[in-house]
């Protein structure tokens, strides 16, 4: 299976869907905030590795937590995985915090505090 493949591609959705409602509604560890979404899924072609770009709304402090509480509970993450998609081999996940929607809105503050301050001067 070749990395862009049509059946790659439908795997990482798939993927990508399971894993968002398993960590939305089966993980109970308080860590994990519950702004947190999955962002982009990439599963291998072999099936053996997964990586998932998770982001969380909120500060710093509540991304590290998160990433603490989804690192300690990727066993569960897997078996449910498992349980829900049916494929050859079920990946071993990696979770990668996203910042870029974070930057995207620090960046749009920015952009509209320059473009409110060059009004006022006018």
């Amino acid at each position: 299976m070749r990395k862009n493949s049509i059946k790659n591609t439908r795997v990482n959705g798939e993927v990508q869907r399971v894993l968002a409602e398993i960590i939305r509604g089966g993980i109970k560890d308080p860590r994990i905030s519950p702004l947190t979404s999955v962002v982009a899924v990439e599963v291998s072609p072999d099936l053996k590795t997964c990586k998932a770009w998770i982001s969380v709304l909120g500060d710093e402090e509540s991304g590290k937590k998160t990433m603490e509480g989804l690192k300690s509970a990727s066993g569960y993450l897997k078996n449910q995985l498992a349980k829900e998609i049916n494929l050859r081999n079920t990946p071993e996940i990696t979770f990668i915090l996203d910042q870029s929607i974070a930057y995207g809105v620090n960046m749009s503050k920015l952009i509209d505090e320059v473009t409110g301050n060059n009004r006022g001067e006018e």
